[in-house]
């Protein structure tokens, strides 16, 4: 009879920050739903910078490319700019999550989020059809890759567990929450 070995659970590590770890491996959705206006304006601004400014520059000293030159160096621009504003926005609503930032807003909204999927009885992190490996491998390859968006471009689309935190408090909070509303009723 063939033996099966089960493959070690990898733990994220922990960074020492100046604000609580929220998620070490947020997925990208969660990452753009707790992005505050500033991210939006930063990553906007950020945007539209390179382009205004290659247009300031055709202005003040005329390239002369001739017809059709021009048009195609402003579209590449735009789209470098829209990459990086959008990446950048990215990474500001990140770090949040990892305690780089200030994150007092994020924190709350991760707990009344969690702890609103455990009344209703829901997975926290959500359903994934992937093989608990498979979550595993898609976990090690994402986790804090917000850190390194400039050079690779990486973000979480998977489903699963293993996140840096402890969810006992979600948990602790929910009990806490359904006790008042039983004392209350």
């Amino acid at each position: 009879m063939a033996e099966q070995h089960q493959k070690p659970y990898v733990p994220a590590k922990t960074l020492d920050t100046d604000y609580p770890l929220i998620d070490s491996d947020p997925h990208f959705k969660r990452v753009l739903r707790y992005a505050r206006p500033s991210d939006y304006a930063v990553g906007a601004f950020s945007a539209t910078l390179p382009a205004s400014v290659l247009l300031l520059w055709e202005n003040i000293s005329p390239s002369y490319v001739g017809r059709g030159g021009f048009a195609p160096a402003m579209r590449l621009t735009g789209f470098v700019g829209l990459a990086g504003g959008f990446l950048l926005f990215y990474q500001r609503s990140s770090l949040r999550f990892y305690g780089f930032t200030e994150n007092k807003r994020e924190q709350d909204m991760d707990m009344r989020e969690m702890v609103d999927k455990v009344k209703r009885g829901e997975p926290l992190y959500g359903k994934s059809s992937l093989t608990p490996y498979m979550q595993g491998v898609a976990s090690r390859n994402s986790r804090y890759s917000g850190l390194f968006l400039h050079v690779l471009p990486w973000f979480n689309f998977v489903n699963h567990e293993q996140h840096g935190v402890d969810t006992a408090k979600y948990y602790r909070q929910a009990e806490k929450e359904l006790e008042a509303e039983r004392t209350a009723s």
